[in-house]
Order: C-alpha cells, then sequence, then structure tokens
C-alpha cells in the first residue's frame, strides 16, 4: 500500500488555492479519466459536480479528435520530465460547443495523476479577431482614401504606402524602398524641404509643408505635407506617418484669386473714393493708394499703426470723435450695421478736409463682425458751398424779417397786433401753444409763424388735421405703426411725432380727437414718450406742440367730450385769433395782398379796386373769415377781364353775423352752440347711431324724431362719427 499523504496534502493546497480563482484546475489519471476538478473548470465547460463524480467527464472525450495527437505528445512530455509546456488547444463544452483554451500541467511524483490548469482564451481569441478585422479596415480605409499615407521607422526606412502612393508614383513597394527624395521632390522644394524634414526629426516636432512631387508621367503636383511622429510609453519615437494631400486645384484656385486681388487693388487705387479695410477691433488690414497718399503714409507705415476703436484715431478731428465712437458703439448694439457719417480727416499736409464716410461691415455665420469697409468721399466743396449758403440764408432771413416780421400774416389792426405781440413772446421757448377761433381765421398760420420764430426753425413743421383722419386710423396717424399691428399693417409705419423729432407738431382741430386718441396724446405731453401701434418699445418724442381748435373746448369737457386734464395740458399758453369782421381795417390790405398773388398766378395785370367793390367787402361780415374772402378773391381775379377789379356782390351772403360789444355770441346762439357739442358727443360715443337703445337718442333722452331734426338744423354731419 502506497503512501499518499504527500499528494493528499498538494492537493488540499491546490483546491484551497484555485477554488475561487479564474483557472480552470483538474486532476486526471493516465487513462485519461478526470477525478477531480475546481468550481471554475466545472463552470467553463458547463458540467457540476454529479456529472465529475459519475464518471462522465474524461479527457478523450472533451478533446477534438485532430487535436488528440498534441495531447499525446503533451502526456509523453510529462512522463518524460514530470511536467508538459503549456500549449493552446480547444476543449468541448457539455453542449458540444468548442472552447479555446491555454492548457498546462504536472505529473504527481511516483503517481499515474497530475494537475493541470486550463485558461479560457475565448476573450482573448475574440479580441484578436477584432484586431485583425480593425486592421483590415483601416488598411481598407488607406486604401480607399485619396490621399498618399507613408510610414517610415525612425531611421528613415519605409515600412507602409498605401495604394495611391504607388499608383501616383508608378512603383512597386519594393522599388519604393530603394527612393530617394531627390528623385521626386521639385528642385525647387529641395533645400526648404531637407530643413523641415531634419530639424523635425531632431526636435521630434510634427511638420506641415506644401511641395510639388513629381508623378509617373514626369507631372509636379502641388501637395501638402503632414508629418506626425508616433511615440512609445516612454515617449521615444518609434516610427513616421506621412499624409500627402493633394492640393493642385487649390493652388490654382489661390494663384488665381491673388491675380484677381493684384487686378481689384488697380482698381480700387484708380478709384477717387478712400478706401480702407479695418479687422472687428480696428486692426488696419489695406488702405487704398488714394488714402495713403491723403495721408501721406506708405502701406507700410500705415499698417504699423496700433490697432483701436476708429475714434482713436489720430487722423480725425478732435471734435469729431465723440460722434464717430458713438456711430460704432450703436453699430455694434444693433448687431453690426451700416453706418455713415461726416467727419474732418487731417491729410499731410495737416489741413483738415471734410469727408464723407461710410462704414459697412461683413459679418460671419454667427452674425460677428469680421471686416470693416470704409469709404470715404471728399466733401470739402460741398460744406464751403452750404457754409457760404447759410450765411446767405442767415442775412435773408434778417432782411424778411425786417421787412414782414410775420410773412404772410397781413394787417394792422390792434386785434391783430395783439396776436402778434403774443407770437413774438411765446415762440423762443417750447411751451405749448392753443390757438382758438373760427374756422378760416388763419390758425395755421399763426402756428407756423411760431415755428418759424423758435429755436427750431431749421428742424420740420408737420401739421395734421384731426377732423380729416377716420377715429381708428388716427393713433396710427400720429404714432405710427408696426408691421401686423392690424389688417392692412403690410409695413412699419413712422408717425407725425417721429417725423417731427426735433421740430413742431401742428394738431389743427385738436377737439375732433377720439377719447382713446386723447389718452395717448396726454402721455406724450406728460412723459415726451409714446409707442407704436402694435409696438412695445417706448420712443422718446422731442417735439413741440401747437394744437388749433375752433370747437368750444370747455363745452366739450362738460359733455364729456374731451378730457379736462388734456386741456389745461394744451392750454399752457393759449391764442385767440380774432374773425375778420374785428378787423375789419385790414380788409384792405388783404384784398390788395390777394389780388396781387392770384393775378400774377393768373398772368393779369391788376391796377385798381372799385371803390364801391371795398366798401361792399368792408360791410360784409365774412362767416368764413379769411379763408372765405381769399376764395372770393380768387373767383373775381379769374372772371376779371379790365385792370379794375370788381367783385359779384351775389357771391356775398346777405346774412350777416349777429354780434354783440366784446365779440360775444347772443345767448340763443351760445345755447345752439352748447347743445350742438352736446348732440355731437352722443353721436360720437354712439358711432353715428341716432334710433335703437344704444343710439344717440336714447342716450340724450329724447325721442328720435327730435333729435334728426336737430341734427339737420344744427348742420350736424352724422356720417362723420360713423366707424
Amino acid at each position: 500500500m502506497s503512501d499518499i499523504t504527500e499528494r493528499k496534502t498538494t492537493e488540499d493546497k491546490i483546491r484551497r488555492l484555485v477554488d475561487a480563482g479564474i483557472l480552470g484546475i483538474f486532476i486526471a489519471n493516465l487513462e485519461g479519466e478526470i477525478v477531480e476538478a475546481n468550481p471554475a473548470f466545472l463552470q467553463m465547460f458547463q458540467y457540476d459536480r454529479q456529472d465529475l463524480l459519475a464518471g462522465r467527464l474524461r479527457w478523450e472525450d472533451m478533446t477534438p479528435a485532430e487535436l488528440r495527437d498534441r495531447d499525446q505528445r503533451a502526456v509523453t512530455e510529462a512522463l518524460a520530465n514530470g511536467f508538459f509546456q503549456p500549449y493552446e488547444k480547444q476543449f468541448f463544452r457539455k453542449d458540444g460547443s468548442r472552447l479555446p483554451v491555454l492548457l498546462g500541467g504536472a505529473l504527481f511524483q511516483d503517481s499515474n495523476e497530475g494537475v493541470s490548469f486550463v485558461l479560457d482564451l475565448s476573450e482573448q481569441k475574440r479580441a484578436e479577431e477584432g484586431l485583425r478585422q480593425s486592421e483590415e479596415r483601416f488598411r481598407l480605409v488607406l486604401e480607399c482614401i485619396g490621399a498618399q499615407v507613408i510610414t517610415t521607422t525612425l531611421e528613415g526606412e519605409l515600412e507602409f504606402v498605401n495604394q495611391p502612393v504607388l499608383d501616383y508614383f508608378g512603383k512597386t513597394m519594393e522599388q519604393l524602398k530603394g527612393w530617394r527624395t531627390t528623385d521626386v521632390l521639385h528642385p525647387d522644394d529641395l533645400a526648404s524641404a531637407i530643413v523641415v524634414w531634419k530639424d523635425s526629426i531632431e526636435k521630434g516636432l510634427s511638420y506641415d509643408v506644401d511641395h510639388h512631387f513629381r508623378r509617373s508621367d514626369g507631372v509636379y503636383r502641388w501637395f501638402h505635407v503632414r508629418g506626425r511622429p508616433q511615440r512609445d510609453v516612454q515617449g521615444s519615437i518609434v516610427r513616421w506617418f506621412a499624409l500627402l494631400t493633394d492640393i493642385e486645384d487649390r493652388k490654382t484656385a489661390e494663384g488665381k484669386i491673388r491675380e484677381q486681388e493684384a487686378e481689384l487693388r488697380q482698381i480700387v487705387d484708380l478709384v477717387p473714393q478712400q478706401v480702407a479695410v479695418f479687422g472687428p477691433g480696428g486692426e488696419r488690414l489695406y488702405a487704398s493708394r488714394v488714402t495713403l497718399d491723403f495721408l501721406g503714409l506708405s502701406l507700410e507705415e500705415w499698417l504699423q499703426i496700433p490697432a483701436g476703436t476708429f475714434s482713436a484715431s489720430r487722423f480725425i478731428h478732435p471734435d469729431d470723435r465723440e460722434r464717430v465712437a458713438r456711430g460704432y458703439s450703436d453699430s455694434i448694439r444693433s448687431g453690426g450695421s451700416a453706418f455713415e457719417l461726416e467727419m474732418r480727416v487731417r491729410r499731410a499736409d495737416g489741413s483738415f478736409r471734410w469727408l464723407l464716410t461710410r462704414f459697412n461691415p461683413l459679418l460671419d455665420d454667427t452674425g460677428q463682425v469680421k471686416r470693416w469697409y470704409v469709404a470715404s468721399t471728399d466733401i470739402e466743396d460741398r460744406k464751403r458751398a452750404e457754409d457760404t449758403l447759410r450765411r446767405e440764408n442767415v442775412a435773408l432771413r434778417e432782411e424778411i424779417d425786417k421787412a414782414s416780421m410775420f410773412e404772410e400774416i397781413v394787417g394792422t389792426s390792434p386785434a391783430l397786433q395783439t396776436v402778434l405781440s403774443r407770437i413774438s413772446k411765446v415762440a423762443p421757448s417750447d411751451s405749448t401753444v392753443l390757438i382758438t377761433g373760427e374756422t378760416g381765421t388763419g390758425k395755421e398760420l399763426v402756428a407756423r409763424a411760431i415755428h418759424r420764430r423758435s429755436n427750431r426753425a431749421s428742424s420740420a413743421f408737420v401739421s395734421v388735421n384731426c377732423a380729416a383722419i377716420p377715429h381708428e386710423l388716427i393713433a396710427s396717424e400720429l404714432f405710427g405703426h408696426e408691421k401686423g399691428a392690424f389688417t392692412g399693417a403690410i409695413q412699419q409705419r413712422l408717425g407725425r411725432f417721429e417725423l417731427a423729432n426735433g421740430g413742431t407738431l401742428f394738431l389743427d382741430e385738436v377737439g375732433e380727437l377720439p377719447a382713446e386718441t386723447q389718452i395717448a396724446f396726454l402721455r406724450v405731453l406728460q412723459e415726451h414718450e409714446f409707442e407704436r401701434v402694435g409696438g412695445t418699445r417706448r420712443i422718446h418724442a422731442d417735439v413741440r406742440v401747437i394744437a388749433a381748435t375752433n370747437r368750444d373746448l370747455q363745452a366739450a369737457i362738460s359733455a364729456g367730450a374731451f378730457r379736462s386734464d388734456l386741456f389745461y395740458r394744451l392750454h399752457v399758453f393759449p391764442i385767440e385769433i380774432p374773425a375778420l369782421r374785428e378787423r375789419k381795417e385790414d380788409i384792405p390790405l388783404l384784398v390788395e395782398y390777394f389780388i396781387d398773388r392770384y393775378a400774377r398766378k393768373a398772368g393779369k395785370h391788376i391796377t385798381t379796386v372799385e371803390k364801391r367793390t371795398l366798401q361792399v367787402l368792408q360791410s360784409y361780415p365774412w362767416p368764413g373769415n379769411i379763408r372765405e374772402l381769399q376764395n372770393v378773391i380768387e373767383r373775381s381775379v379769374i372772371v376779371c377781364e379790365t385792370e379794375n377789379f370788381s367783385v359779384d356782390e351775389s357771391w356775398l351772403s346777405q346774412q350777416p353775423v349777429k354780434k354783440r360789444a366784446g365779440s360775444q355770441l347772443y345767448l340763443s346762439e351760445k345755447v345752439a352752440a352748447q347743445e350742438k357739442e352736446i348732440i355731437e358727443a352722443a353721436l360720437r360715443e354712439c358711432q353715428g347711431r341716432v334710433s335703437g337703445p344704444s343710439g344717440a337718442a336714447a342716450k340724450l333722452g329724447i325721442a328720435r324724431s327730435t333729435l334728426e331734426s336737430k341734427v339737420r338744423s344744427l348742420k350736424i354731419n352724422k356720417n362723420r362719427f360713423r366707424a
């Protein structure tokens, strides 16, 4: 009976060592029966402990037939040496599939049994297959791409080239291994190529260069060569990779572009305008010959000037730099928009000349400024002419002011002189003026006179007749509207307040403003800001307001048709225009004035006025005031056939307007006027509707027929109140 103590001890050690390991370990006898195995082995081959104990695990059954010879050699080696060298083989699993493994083992001393280990190589084999396929794909990609790929050893020996390299140079791989750079590189590129390659190899730096390489047919083409080193884990270079990209077409295109740029520069140099190109931060990039000659600089000197914003340029007049800076900053805030301005620029002799300069930005895909193109036109002669004209205009204005203090306002009556005195006092201020008076008395002439004698005389005078604009459009007319604000608003429109910015806005018939517009108008007077219809941006209004009306606004306030707070905002400086019947002494002057105007217009020569005609004109009450007189004179001039002027008396109404002292209306007339205001207010609120529960008659508490009668007697046009 043999002593197996040593074997049992070894088995116990092995079992404890590998039960939890990834190695499959088993003990088999020389008959091929597996007598013991660890869990890892059983799991690896899909067996369990019962299979082991039942003797179902046999070496020969688990080994493919074609591999049994190798196993027999391992047994022979173990019998001779006590162990056998590990080798790769395959075992059958329980389900019949094959598992690649690494097998090694040894015999127990003085025993017919041995222990073996099995390492699962399936993951390694899959990785090797994946690597092989990856290499195959990579090689296929290298063969398919248009670029040429070359790898060399650190010593410069050729390791690999793809097919495009072989095709271009018309050589095999063996032939290329003996090539010399001088055989394929253009002679003009040789010196620079040697310097680049030598520097890269010595310093281990990547390189990017452009060279000519000769094709198999002898033609040279441009290539961009990109060289990169491959390093090992210690950082040492083990090989070089080179990628050659054909850039012949690009080089040809660049050459054409350079030719076009040179031609374009010649054209720009012939243009009389000054042209310059700046970077986004004011960096100088280019200046035309005209620009350089104007400044007295060479292109090199101009390019060396430190970068900065346009306003910081030493060539711009100090008084203009702030204005240029403001234009530039406004353009940047708006996303880089073109702008132009007039500024003075110093030329080579030290003198300043006026230039009209336009700044045009070039934006990238993100909306950022890439370039500024600046073109300047000399306007010195125009500026001098404007200055001369301005001085002449000032002198002419002084002469006009001396000859006629208020242009078309004709008359010398005390009533008119009072009005002119008030105009002179209020004109220099920015106060709001409310002009009242009957229709046809010349309220707009007074408004224009105030504007011409104000500090805003050089700016716009914008006139709006509130009664001539439909109620639903008056807000858009005054404040403007945005695109799509209402049906028909197909584009943005500036309102009268914006058009009159810096000047004067004259609102005639202000009493006809709708209630909702009165609120917006009051806000402008209070805050000097407004919003376009359909807009949200607040717009500052630097506008002087002059309003006029022939209505009794106090009566309209009582009737609820006019806001009292708006009235007091407008009533800062009231001017009441007298009716023509209150200044009859001015009628002869007005007659002469209108005869002269219309006679010259008609090409007629009128020298005298019939005495009877003058008496009739002075005795007539003129309910239509100066406008009526003007129309009568124009009509009479048209029919006049002699040098002696006369008027057909039948053209004048025979119902003079009754008046009492102080130009006050009789009580009945005053009541009628107030009644008219109340009825018009009710019609406006009811949008011209008379009958029905929502009509004006119901609102006023009178019968429909009564209201219709009053509308006719008071000559009210109810249609103008309809929406």
